[in-house]
């Protein structure tokens, strides 16, 4: 299947063809629009010349840093986020062998997968609900109990990066997220 996230077609290819650039997309998917933090891996591509985990994590961290925050950044912190891309890089290489397919193919069960993914820097229980939930709907990658493991965002709908696919489902994603984040301000304050 192929992903389709960011709304540029070269980008989204980078996405599907290669593991370790949706790990770093959903890393970077922070204080950020989604579709440009998934785009990230793409400009990391274009001008690092590789996704290779090996060769990011070796990379001067200066030279990583200049150029991930480069106009357009990977991120709006972009210098911050470079660190984090290379810390994720060397996690990768020490652990899965450089393969981030790894993290999910050798996982026994969904809630091994989201323990896994919330092993790495800048994932926290939700966010590796929803990679294992975007996993499992746009790349069939379904390991037993995956369902159990990502809660609500197993269902059917709108709620994560998970369910987009296309310019009206990114919409769509947008819509609940404010609906959410307006019906916890007016509980907050009411």
């Amino acid at each position: 299947m192929a992903i389709h996230i960011t709304g540029d077609a070269a980008a989204d290819q980078v996405l599907t063809d290669d593991p370790f650039a949706l790990l770093v997309g959903m890393l970077l998917d922070q204080q950020y629009p989604m579709e440009h933090a998934f785009r990230g891996p793409a400009k990391i591509l274009d001008r690092f010349g590789t996704l290779d985990p090996a060769a990011i994590a070796v990379a001067d961290h200066e030279e990583f840093a200049v150029m991930a925050s480069t106009p357009p950044a990977i991120h709006r912190y972009g210098r911050s986020m470079a660190g984090r891309v290379q810390t994720l890089s060397q996690i990768v290489v020490d652990t899965y062998g450089g393969h981030a397919e790894r993290l999910w193919t050798e996982a026994s069960s969904g809630a091994d997968l989201v323990a896994r993914v919330m092993a790495l820097p800048g994932f926290g229980k939700q966010k590796a609900q929803i990679f294992t939930a975007l996993l499992a709907k746009q790349l069939d990658v379904r390991p037993e109990g995956w369902e159990q493991a990502v809660g609500d965002y197993a269902e059917d709908g709108y709620r994560s990066v998970a369910d987009v696919v296309d310019p009206a489902s990114l919409q769509q994603v947008r819509d609940y997220k404010k609906a959410k984040k307006a019906a916890a301000k007016d509980a907050a304050s009411g």
